[in-house]
């Protein structure tokens, strides 16, 4: 299987609201693509690297979805009790097994890249919908309504939300993207993140961490709860 790239994450200063996009949580974790083929799964980093030290994760994905082959966008995740992410433990191989966020497929069966984000969604929630693994989870999303999700993020001391063109395609030219991360400036797991990175850079505990796009995001009970809520209700009034 071909080499292929993760589609650039821009920034974006403010949150906002238009029918043509979708918005997502950020997950608190590593940026990886699952790479599934003759029976296996291989996660790697931005930059092409091996997650090796991820490997029993690759294997359960690969166990989940026999006789696939496919390339996944998403997000390498450790979760606490409550369902929180939790980047110190993923960092540091503590607490519960990690798991992966999946929330875009490249290919399946043929190359989607050229396809509306939202085909590329749908095609990938009925891949997973084969897929009795708990460690391998759907990403859900908010339709439109990019401000109210933002508002709720900065009460959960959330780290923020990803808004996504609708019809976008997947492209790997930064100045072509049409995915904005939009971070809370509040988030209290991000203090002391840069000096953490600094202090660690050398030692690299896992192979090719710190060229990885972060997306940090705690959620109040479950992750999985949160977005099933979300996607089956649409987000709450106040």
């Amino acid at each position: 299987m071909q080499i292929f790239q993760p589609m650039p994450l821009l920034k974006r200063a403010d949150p906002f609201d238009d029918p043509n996009w979708i918005y997502e949580l950020k997950m608190d974790g590593f940026r990886a693509l699952a790479v599934i083929e003759h029976g296996r799964a291989q996660l790697l980093s931005r930059n092409g690297h091996p997650f090796a030290s991820f490997s029993a994760l690759a294997e359960s994905i690969s166990d989940s979805l026999p006789n696939v082959r496919a390339v996944i966008d998403g997000e390498i995740c450790s979760l606490d009790r409550r369902g929180r992410p939790q980047f110190k433990n993923l960092l540091f191989h503590r607490g519960n097994p990690p798991c992966f966020f999946a929330f875009d497929l490249l290919t399946y069966g043929k190359d989607l890249r050229t396809e509306r984000l939202l085909d590329r969604k749908q095609e990938l929630r009925r891949l997973l919908a084969r897929s009795p693994d708990s460690l391998l989870k759907y990403t859900e999303y908010i339709d439109g309504h990019g401000m109210a999700l933002f508002q709720r993020v900065c009460e959960l001391d959330l780290e923020g939300i990803v808004a996504k063109q609708k019809v976008g395609p997947y492209i790997t030219e930064r100045e072509h993207s049409t995915w904005f991360k939009i971070r809370n400036r509040e988030y209290s797991q991000m203090v002391g993140r840069e000096e953490l990175f600094e202090r660690d850079r050398h030692s690299e505990p896992v192979a090719g961490w710190h060229a990885c796009v972060l997306a940090c995001v705690s959620v109040e009970s479950s992750v999985s709860q949160f977005q099933r809520r979300y996607s089956q209700s649409g987000f709450p009034k106040p």
